[in-house]
């Protein structure tokens, strides 16, 4: 059964894993890469990444992406959404934090981002518009 405008609003706010996919190359299937992510209701959702990362060209190139995400208890529910990008632009520590803190325990959080850019370099934050969504809840799990 499909899910209310609020119940996969309210879904896709949790701190799941995504799984972003992104049309790279017309004659191959869609980049398909685990992924954190960023969504309050009503909002627009925003993922993080390097700015020469493979996904980041590749929603660059094609101006929209899809996030899909699931769990399978207390019942098999999923929400997909998929849209354009609205802006682009540098993630500085705050909004790092603000994604980071999403998954992992508070004093862990400043550690992984001060991490991610000595080894990864800084990061850049992709804003997409939600605008097809996809969504059910399946019953028992």
């Amino acid at each position: 059964m499909a899910l209310s405008v609020e119940a996969r609003e309210q879904f896709l706010a949790e701190p799941l894993v995504g799984a972003l996919s992104v049309v790279e190359r017309a004659d191959r299937a869609p980049l398909t890469v685990p992924i954190w992510y960023h969504y309050t209701p009503g909002g627009e959702l925003w993922v993080r990444t390097p700015p020469d990362s493979r996904k980041a060209r590749a929603i660059r190139a094609a101006g929209r992406f899809s996030l899909l995400v699931q769990r399978t208890a207390p019942t098999v529910r999923y929400v997909s959404v998929e849209g354009p990008v609205t802006r682009t632009g540098p993630c500085g520590d705050e909004q790092s934090l603000e994604v980071v803190a999403r998954y992992l325990p508070p004093d862990k959080a400043p550690g992984f981002v001060e991490y991610e850019r000595t080894r990864f370099g800084e990061h850049i934050a992709i804003h997409m518009r939600p605008e097809h969504w996809l969504s059910a809840d399946l019953g028992p799990g």
